[in-house]
């Protein structure tokens, strides 16, 4: 029986080996590579050659690389940039969840969706660790233009998660008492920061820290696995969405570590060498695994969905980075919109949820998870191709400098 569950588990972690071996060979093939990893997951899985299937080890693996995908979503939110930018991309997420509202209660008014509510909190999210690594590949991430675009899907993976686990929890508890697990688990993340921090001041610890990281006891990654875990499980525990548990662990882990120099970065570098290298690929494999061609074509009227609702999501996502026109100029902001519309964990999670609820069909939830695919394939694509060369950022952000300034000299002039 065990090498039953190893085979399942080499198949698995052979295909994720596979998908960025294979854009490395074939660099025409433009795709992210957790595209690939999803398709290759179909491939193997039962809806393709059935190499493999997701027996217990493997799922319990894939479980672990979705937290560390919303831990690592959650490190990544640049804090920094939040108090900057906050309140375009705060209006940005408002309107976008406003625009979802509207849409989904509508097609279920016209008999089309059966859980607007569930369908809006899916389409108001963003894919923060694709979009970040997109970034970071373009030198994006330092750029006004870089850091308005992570903060507003820093917001939208937030906001969605806390909605999702508010109203649609697979505990029997009330919304009232999910307001008050979810107030308190973000006050025990509040706790932890700010006893971290008071530790920080401490020589001795960072004495006993500075020794133990450099070495086999990487002390820092095990403490981010501990927070990572501990987390998650607290958050089972009380009956809140796991995701939420982990998104709070790396926004925690994004607060408390936040010096600068070569330690930093190369604890950054392992923490996403772990995520990337061996659970998130497991999670995207499996989740191609899980995604049933035949769940996907044995509703005609759910197929038909599909641009359909590819176009909803980019219309969600797309219109409110209209909001950064002032700040980035035209092409750049409806490059924003491109890259804030492209959204595929999220999705799975949530089609996960809504499944298990019974609140939509498998069929339904095949067709979201396509959307996500296409969503992923095709809106990075365009986002790079209308971004504009760095002189034509340079002249925009000296125009907007010096419409500030005239702004300003004429405010003290009156």
């Amino acid at each position: 029986m065990e090498n039953i569950l190893f085979i399942n588990l080499l198949m698995v972690v052979a295909a994720a080996v596979a998908a960025p071996l294979l854009l490395g060979i074939v660099p025409r093939l433009r795709l992210p590579v957790a595209v690939l990893e999803i398709l290759l997951g179909i491939l193997i899985g039962p809806a393709g050659l059935r190499l493999a299937v997701v027996d217990s080890t493997v799922a319990a693996l894939a479980l672990i690389g979705l937290a560390f995908l919303l831990f690592l979503a959650g490190a990544e939110i640049a804090f920094d940039t939040l108090g900057r930018l906050i309140r375009p991309a705060a209006l940005g997420f408002l309107l976008s969840f406003g625009l979802a509202l509207l849409i989904s209660y509508g097609l279920q008014a016209l008999g089309i969706i059966e859980s607007p509510l569930l369908l809006a909190i899916t389409l108001a999210a963003t894919a923060l660790g694709i979009v970040v690594g997109i970034l970071n590949q373009a030198n994006e991430t330092q750029t006004t233009f870089g850091q308005l675009v992570i903060a507003g899907a820093s917001i939208a993976d937030f906001g969605t998660v806390i909605l999702l686990t508010l109203f649609f929890s697979r505990t029997s508890a009330g919304v009232g008492v999910q307001i008050l697990l979810v107030g308190g688990l973000a006050l025990l993340a509040l706790v932890v920061v700010l006893t971290v921090q008071r530790a920080e001041h401490s020589k001795r610890l960072r004495t006993v820290q500075q020794r133990l990281e450099g070495n086999s006891a990487e002390i820092r990654i095990r403490s981010a696995l501990l927070l990572l875990v501990g987390f998650a499980a607290l958050a089972e525990r009380l009956g809140v969405e796991v995701i939420l548990g982990a998104f709070l662990a790396g926004a925690i882990l994004g607060l408390v570590d936040r010096e600068d120099g070569v330690a930093h970065r190369v604890f950054r570098q392992k923490l996403n060498a772990i995520g990337y290298g061996v659970f998130i690929p497991i999670f995207l494999v499996t989740t191609g695994m899980r995604f049933d061609i035949g769940d996907l074509f044995a509703n005609t009227s759910n197929l038909m969905l599909i641009p359909l609702l590819l176009g909803v999501l980019l219309l969600v996502r797309g219109l409110p980075a209209l909001l950064y026109w002032s700040i980035l100029g035209g092409k750049s902001a409806l490059s924003a919109g491109l890259f804030q519309a492209t959204s595929l964990p999220f999705i799975v999670a949530t089609v996960q949820i809504g499944v298990e609820l019974h609140l939509i069909s498998r069929s339904f939830g095949a067709a979201l998870v396509a959307v996500g695919l296409l969503s992923v394939v095709l809106f990075p694509l365009g986002a790079l191709a209308l971004l504009p060369s760095r002189g034509e950022q340079v002249i925009v952000q000296t125009r907007n400098r010096n419409l500030n300034n005239g702004l300003r000299h004429e405010k003290s002039i009156e």
